[in-house]
């Protein structure tokens, strides 16, 4: 049977390959210059890349090509050829015997073993005319590279992701909907196993677009992808060491040291000769695919070890980040904060894979008049007037980001920091922040505020964006790491782009909008000693695990359309104590429903997120108790006390039938729960819901 053919079932196989195969250009037109024997071209090609990328699809592209060219194609399945020289030298005989011939090694990391004797004897010995093309997960050796025999006849070709436009194309051809492309690229990175896998289920799931048609691929994918993407593991000790690479950011081997002991430098060696891995000056990291398909295996097999890696992994960054010297501020947070990324909020707004178009520096004297040039670009004379004063006064409080391919001056930022009311005549923004800390909780001896001001990126000014990224990790950074901050705050235009993620993170609205020139802005402040850094990041920590995914913005707003702004319900923020003497007093009042409304509850977060009432929400945590170990017996002893009206509590210690001292142990205990409950969800901004 001809494969040729097109009315046979090898007919059509070909042609669907044809239809679904994109990309690869650049190894197409290698091998077609060898194929042709073009002056400088390399007849022997060696393929290499992590599995799923594709080798074997471009070896049948190319085994397609040569056919078509009139050539003998020889196949080598390193899976079934014995690994022994006898053995591959049987498989293989024709593309010695034959001029001319084409030679496809597939899978050869399974006959690693031989690569010295193929170079050395084997592929020697194919006539002139003839092409190779070896096919494997590993590098070839340097030592057969750098042989000044081969400069001239092998070429080297690593096989990457396809890129978004080729994974884009790749996904069209598939059938799949365009609302699905973009989870299904954030997921897979362009690997074309995972692609091809995500993209079967999303066309079986929704064959036409729809709000789920970008859903994630489900559990069946990622336990066809673990093995085909890494391979066999040596041992548990492997995997683990595998999973924390995939988890953080990058991985050193003082990383892994800390989290796994003295069994670190072999465990690093081995991730260093992963085919899927990549390095930079800081540690390793994995292709994108194997990254996020190893964190959703693990959180979805082992959710308590998933837990246990997190929290350990947390610590360890944090305190890196808080004893890391002043130059590695911005690597150490962005560290720290990827840890985050699946919060919805975290990851539209912040960009890990775009950081590296732009560099931090600090701004030096030769670089103020391009920064004020910047500012005035963007916000106009008025704010580079501004910017000139604070540059007099604290230079060393700007930044300015210069262009990883150009080195120019493209935006800037500046933190400032405040021990005084110096600023408030010369700022109208520093001159709300003033007011409003002095309004709210002043500062006390040895406190400072500080306030993220003149964030400018023309190019994408005030929107998600390289140069805006490292600019929020640098405040946050300098947050975590300061010693007596009172206040933070930020300054962005009032637009309303920024109010529900930086509400979200609890930086809330301030009641003045400063003006300055022609343009209105939105002051947002954090009060640091009402909620410290280490509960806030526990909270924090809180909605990174549990899974959820916040809300992306309107299309109009994510496209860099401003959305209208809306008026905000003005929130109080209340200290630890103050919320709860607030619950204490709100639980109490429930039997009275007039008295709840002068409860600060009723502006808090938690009630205001909710979309009821502070009785409502009360209600929802009180059910909450149900769902804990024990939490029968709290629920009770509330609802008996203040949803039922007993008279006193001896009375709801009698109609409980428990004696005086066990009944006010369990109310106790429950008032103490459902504050804890509400203040969860005040810090972390999500609704309650009904168990």
């Amino acid at each position: 049977m001809s494969t040729a053919d097109g009315g046979s079932l090898a007919g059509q196989l070909i042609a669907a390959r044809d239809r679904a195969f994109v990309g690869r250009s650049a190894e197409q037109a290698l091998f077609r210059s060898a194929l042709a024997g073009d002056p400088g071209a390399a007849p022997v090609l060696y393929l290499h890349g992590p599995g799923g990328i594709g080798k074997s699809a471009l070896l049948r592209r190319f085994a397609q090509e040569a056919r078509g060219a009139g050539r003998r194609v020889v196949e080598v399945d390193g899976r079934t050829v014995s690994p022994m020289p006898e053995g591959f030298t049987a498989a293989a005989a024709e593309a010695v015997a034959e001029p001319g011939a084409v030679l496809l090694v597939d899978t050869f990391e399974l006959c690693q073993g031989l690569e010295g004797w193929l170079w050395e004897q084997f592929l020697p010995r194919l006539p002139l005319g003839a092409v190779a093309v070896v096919s494997g997960r590993q590098a070839p050796d340097p030592a057969w590279v750098s042989d000044p025999g081969w400069a001239d006849v092998l070429g080297v070709m690593p096989l990457r992701n396809l890129t978004p436009e080729d994974a884009q194309a790749f996904l069209r051809a598939r059938g799949v909907a365009e609302g699905a492309h973009h989870t299904l690229l954030s997921f897979t990175g362009g690997n074309p196993l995972a692609l091809a896998l995500a993209a079967a289920v999303a066309v079986r799931d929704c064959p036409t677009p729809g709000p789920a048609s970008g859903r994630l691929p489900n559990h069946d994918v990622i336990a066809t992808l673990v093995p085909r993407l890494v391979g066999d593991l040596p041992s548990v000790e492997h995997r683990t060491a595998l999973e924390i690479c995939a988890y953080a950011y990058v991985t050193s081997e003082a990383l892994l040291r800390a989290l796994l002991g003295e069994r670190a430098p072999e465990l690093f060696a081995w991730l260093r000769a992963q085919p899927y891995m990549e390095s930079t000056v800081s540690g390793l990291f994995p292709h994108d695919v194997v990254r996020e398909t190893l964190v959703a295996d693990l959180r979805w097999r082992d959710p308590d070890g998933f837990v246990a890696l997190h929290k350990r992994l947390h610590q360890y960054l944090f305190e890196q980040l808080r004893a890391a010297p002043a130059t590695q501020i911005l690597p150490a947070t962005g560290a720290l904060l990827h840890m985050h990324r699946t919060d919805g909020r975290m990851a539209h707004f912040h960009d890990w894979r775009s950081t590296g178009h732009v560099y931090d520096q600090p701004c030096a004297a030769a670089d103020e008049a391009r920064v004020l040039e910047l500012i005035e670009e963007a916000e106009g004379p008025e704010s580079a007037g501004t910017a000139r004063y604070w540059l007099d006064r604290q230079r060393s409080a700007f930044r300015v980001y210069r262009s990883a391919q150009t080195g120019e001056i493209v935006a800037c930022s500046a933190w400032l920091r405040l021990t005084g009311l110096e600023g408030a005549d010369a700022d109208p923004v520093v001159a709300a922040a003033w007011a409003h800390a002095r309004a709210n909780e002043p500062l006390r001896a040895g406190e400072h505020l500080a306030l993220a001001r003149f964030t400018v990126d023309p190019a994408h000014y005030q929107r998600p964006g390289p140069a805006t990224t490292l600019t929020q990790w640098r405040a946050m950074g300098e947050i975590f790491r300061a010693d007596r901050l009172a206040w933070s705050f930020v300054v962005m235009r009032n637009d309303g782009f920024w109010d529900g993620h930086l509400g979200h993170f609890d930086m809330l609205p301030t009641d003045t909008d400063p003006v300055v020139g022609d343009h209105s802005y939105r002051l947002f402040a954090h009060d640091w000693r009402a909620q410290p850094v280490v509960p806030w990041l526990a909270a924090k920590t809180d909605v990174a695990l549990s899974g959820a995914v916040r809300p992306e913005p309107e299309p109009a707003a994510a496209a860099g359309t401003a959305p209208q702004p809306t008026e905000p319900t003005e929130l109080v923020v209340l200290s630890r104590p103050e919320f709860d003497a607030a619950v204490r007093d709100a639980l109490r009042a429930l039997r009275h429903p007039a008295r709840p409304a002068g409860n600060p509850l009723n502006r808090s977060r938690v009630v205001v997120a909710n979309g009821g009432g502070l009785a409502d929400v009360l209600a929802l945590a009180v059910d909450a108790l149900l769902l804990e170990r024990g939490g029968d017996k709290r629920h009770r002893a509330l609802t008996t006390t203040y949803l039922k009206a007993a008279s006193t509590q001896e009375a709801a210690a009698e109609r409980l039938g428990l004696p005086f001292s066990t009944y006010r142990r369990h109310l106790t205990s429950a008032v103490e729960r459902v504050s804890d409950i509400l203040w969860r969800h005040e810090l972390d901004g999500e609704p309650l819901t009904r168990p």
